[in-house]
């Protein structure tokens, strides 16, 4: 361990996307706008808010376009999209998206199961994707899905990885997304890989996107920040997961993570008081229990009376 954790690490959250996108149950628009107003106000840079995707394959996130309109923009907030394919993009530019989040597998079995694709196929309309772009003031992030495992293959090579992000530079995307789909990843594995993709990613331009699925959620976190990352990719109450991974359970605990980082002495920039509010309204919003621990349990410094009778 480096020990020396002064070096800000910066949260993305993605909770309105990647969190809702399972939701049994609709969430209204305005539920969704009123989410994201909140989050505007606590210190993030980038929020995934929505997607682009077919209705069809993604029902809950089906008024993207009434969800990007109706968000009160906040300065030096990015307001981030994901989107599968060319129509996506289009519809995402008009909805004034500020970042576009294109998405491949580095597993061939989940980009089909996925995009119903091979990756080939999926890269070659990034392509159409870069072109569009160039019209607009947006700006372009690749995510590698399934980076560290594949429920249908099992353990990824990393030389696969590093060929798509060769790819993706090539293409001319500013970002990049390495992302734990199924929370297959250990602390050992991301290290080791972090190390070698800061050698043609900057840290500034490299996204780590963890779940918890295994229960290694932040210990990857530190992991990858002790290795040279910098950003992360964390939803509200860990919400999410990926519809078409089995065994997928939530993303890291934004609040979990950031408590972490204040225990710690890493710099954020987030208001956890701001998020543990607002976590603590989502199991009335959507009916259910949340995975995220600080929430319920409270920060360490929220001390409590002795019982009656103890002095």
């Amino acid at each position: 361990m480096i020990g020396d954790y002064s070096e800000r690490l910066l949260v993305q959250e993605v909770a309105p996307r990647d969190g809702l996108q399972i939701e049994p149950s609709w969430v209204e628009t305005a539920d969704k706008i009123a989410l994201i107003d909140q989050l505007s106000l606590a210190g993030f840079s980038r929020i995934e808010a929505g997607s682009f995707v077919s209705p069809k394959a993604i029902p809950a996130l089906r008024d993207g376009a009434e969800v990007f309109a109706g968000v009160q923009r906040q300065p030096g907030v990015i307001y981030v999209a994901l989107i599968p394919n060319l129509k996506g993009a289009q519809r995402a530019v008009a909805a004034r998206a500020d970042e576009l989040n294109l998405v491949l597998s580095a597993s061939q079995s989940h980009n089909r199961a996925n995009m119903r694709m091979t990756r080939e196929q999926s890269l070659a309309g990034f392509g159409e994707i870069v072109a569009l772009a160039q019209d607009y003031p947006v700006q372009l992030n690749g995510t590698v899905a399934t980076t560290f495992g594949c429920p249908f293959e099992g353990r990824i090579d990393e030389d696969v990885v590093l060929r798509l992000i060769d790819d993706y530079q090539a293409l001319g995307l500013q970002g990049v997304t390495l992302a734990d789909t199924t929370g297959m990843a250990n602390p050992r594995q991301v290290h080791d890989l972090v190390r070698r993709v800061l050698d043609r990613v900057p840290a500034a331009a490299l996204t780590l996107h963890f779940h918890n699925t295994r229960g290694l959620g932040l210990s990857n976190v530190l992991a990858a920040y002790e290795a040279g990352a910098r950003r992360f990719d964390a939803a509200l109450g860990g919400l999410g997961g990926c519809p078409f991974a089995p065994g997928a359970s939530g993303n890291i605990c934004t609040e979990d993570l950031v408590n972490l980082c204040a225990e710690m002495g890493i710099p954020t920039g987030i208001d956890l008081e701001h998020l543990l509010r607002l976590s603590r309204t989502l199991p009335a919003l959507l009916g259910h229990e949340l995975p995220g621990q600080v929430a319920k349990a409270g920060r360490n410094c929220d001390l409590h009376p002795l019982p009656p009778g103890v002095g």
